[in-house]
């Protein structure tokens, strides 16, 4: 029984998310409305304040399905890269990016960054870090791997490179969501050519 109403649960977690990232592309995060919300999700407005406290919450909710799903794509990658540098960091960096407009659209990024560097200290923006440093550290992890099956030079500093890389990559995704008109190849070519330089520096 106790699985099933988590089943259940996570079913109305989800309804409720995907409600809402369709209703704040639709009308924005500002014009949605928890009731129209709960109408998408077929839930009552009670039932979502006893998940969310409000729509800040439900947004650093859907950041945070995003991420969990490119993390756990990442995992994959990790354990089994291409026996190539480059088209090793490819995969994975290219996954955060390919998925990031599954959720979200580029004003919700904004929205969502602009609210975790204005409240660094609030839950959603300690979530937003986290979410952040998982990233950061899977990145790392993925050097680290290729240096264990002697792709990466033994000299390499695995902590500092997997940063670079992915320190640039998240630099380059803000630019990307500042400028509603650049489509994600632009920014996939953009951070390919960079990450070649860092690349031959590198790889062993």
């Amino acid at each position: 029984m106790s699985g099933l109403r988590e089943r259940q649960r996570a079913d109305r977690h989800r309804r409720i998310l995907e409600a809402a990232a369709a209703l704040f592309r639709e009308s924005g995060y500002e014009g949605a409305k928890i009731e129209a919300i709960a109408t998408e999700a077929e839930v009552s407005v009670g039932t979502i304040y006893n998940y969310y406290r409000n729509k800040g919450d439900i947004l650093v909710a859907i950041v945070s399905m995003e991420v969990n799903e490119v993390l756990n794509a990442g995992r994959g990658v990790v354990a089994s890269p291409p026996r190539n540098v480059a088209d090793a960091i490819d995969v994975l960096i290219g996954g955060y990016i390919d998925h990031s407009l599954i959720y979200l659209s580029k004003a919700m990024w904004r929205q969502a960054m602009a609210t975790s560097t204005q409240q660094p200290d609030s839950p959603f923006g300690k979530t937003y870090a986290a979410l952040d440093h998982g990233l950061a550290d899977q990145t790392c992890e993925l050097v680290e791997r290729l240096k264990g099956l002697g792709l990466v030079r033994p000299e390499t500093d695995v902590r500092s490179a997997g940063e670079i890389i992915f320190n640039n990559m998240n630099m380059m995704f803000i630019e990307f969501v500042k400028q509603e008109a650049m489509p994600l190849e632009q920014l996939r070519a953009a951070i390919r050519r960079q990450n070649d330089v860092l690349v031959g520096a590198i790889a062993g």
